[in-house]
């Protein structure tokens, strides 16, 4: 019989990460942007740190001693990323510089080789720029189209139009995010994918905003590429990672060319290195990868099951107390299991950019704006909205900092 797990010890957690320590404490920092970027546990900086000081070298270059630890820890890092999602090789990981690169390299590696006139690319109207721009550049040079599904009242995808798009028989490629970074809802990636693949299509997935938050599978999902970055999920920036079957990678031309990615070169034609090294031009972010790796291990450390626990009490403390301020309009899925703890709102009568000035003179840091979703928030008929982004170190107390500084910012404005 299974047992629930331990609830998370919050302020344990947070002590592990040495920005909170180094800001003022009274009121101490709430900061309730990781959508954006989340702090860095102490094992991190630490790792990032060690490999500088003791194993610095250029990866995969040179025969002695030092040159030959760096390469080991860099691919035991890819090893470490490999198991964390569950790949079924360590070849199938290509390191990139986050999510952006990595959906860029399929872009442009795999839909350069195998979009042409007439195909089409379905994407959400919900999608980062991130998983919308790579695949118009593409368009625009094989002469594809990209078209867009819509959501419902409560921001959840269309899956009625993605099966019109499919029942067309021009769908290529479906990209879509696994969680909303804007909204926080949580997409059904496996049903999408199952429907992507009967109709004879692939499946991207931009795990930025999942890796966090949720146990990923690769292959229980059973999408084609899965693009994460490192420093959502307690990493280093500049780090991540885009996961493909091994077979599209061999298939696929390289992204970049120059040293490392390279088998023989010649002045007039190369050939090139194996997956997925092929990908891999130029002098890698050896410290990155370990520390990305570092950050897995600590989130596998921490259980994702209690994650999940806590992370679903933030949700519905939120749900609950931002549901009653007044003139607040609340955006993304009422059942808590369908979303992360992410909290998108706009309160009427008070401008995004008004309302995150005034929580930051309360130490209390949320992002206001688009988030790099301007379809999105064309879609939901307004200029931009505050996003509040919780995580492992955020307590409901956090949430009801907050919405005393949007009583406070009613009171400012005479609402």
């Amino acid at each position: 019989m299974a047992t629930a797990a331990a609830p998370l010890d919050v302020r344990a957690l947070r002590s592990r990460f040495p920005l909170f320590a180094n800001q003022p404490a009274d009121p101490p920092l709430a900061y309730l942007d990781s959508a954006a970027t989340a702090q860095k546990p102490d094992v991190v900086i630490d790792a990032v740190s060690h490999f500088y000081r003791t194993d610095n070298a250029n990866v995969h270059r040179g025969m002695y001693d030092l040159a030959r630890r760096a390469t080991d820890r860099y691919e035991a890092a890819r090893s470490t990323v490999a198991r964390f999602i569950n790949a079924r090789d360590d070849a199938e990981v290509v390191w990139v510089r986050g999510t952006t690169e990595a959906i860029n390299l399929a872009a442009s590696a795999w839909g350069g080789a195998n979009l042409g006139p007439g195909d089409e690319i379905v994407v959400s109207i919900m999608e980062h720029h991130s998983n919308l721009v790579p695949w118009q550049l593409v368009a625009e040079r094989t002469g594809a189209r990209v078209r867009a599904i819509d959501i419902d009242d409560e921001c959840r995808l269309r899956l009625d139009e993605l099966q019109d798009a499919l029942d067309g028989g021009r769908v290529k490629l479906v990209a879509v995010g696994h969680v909303s970074n804007a909204i926080g809802t949580i997409h059904p990636v496996r049903d999408i994918v199952r429907m992507a693949h009967a109709a004879g299509a692939l499946v991207l997935v931009d795990g930025a905003q999942a890796a966090p938050h949720l146990r990923v599978d690769v292959r229980d999902i059973d999408c084609d590429f899965y693009a994460f970055s490192g420093h959502k999920m307690g990493g280093p920036m500049g780090t991540g990672a885009l996961w493909a079957r091994r077979e599209l990678l061999e298939a696929m031309p390289p992204y970049q060319g120059g040293g490392e990615m390279i088998d023989s070169v010649e002045i007039e034609r190369s050939t090139w290195a194996d997956v997925p090294h092929k990908f891999e031009a130029g002098t890698p972010n050896g410290a990155g990868a370990v520390g990305m790796a570092v950050a897995t291990e600590f989130l596998v450390d921490t259980g994702f099951e209690a994650l999940w626990a806590h992370e679903q009490e933030l949700v519905r403390h939120g749900l609950d107390r931002l549901g009653r301020v007044p003139g607040l309009r609340l955006f993304g899925p009422k059942d808590p299991a369908q979303r992360v703890a992410v909290f998108s709102f706009t309160l009427e009568g008070i401008h995004p950019h008004d309302i995150a000035t005034i929580l930051d003179s309360e130490h209390i840091a949320v992002r206001a704006g688009h988030h790099c979703t301007q379809p999105l928030v064309r879609r939901l008929g307004v200029p931009a909205t505050t996003r509040a982004s919780l995580w492992l170190y955020n307590s409901v107390d956090e949430i009801d900092r907050l919405v005393a500084g949007l009583d406070r910012a009613r009171a400012v404005f005479g609402l």
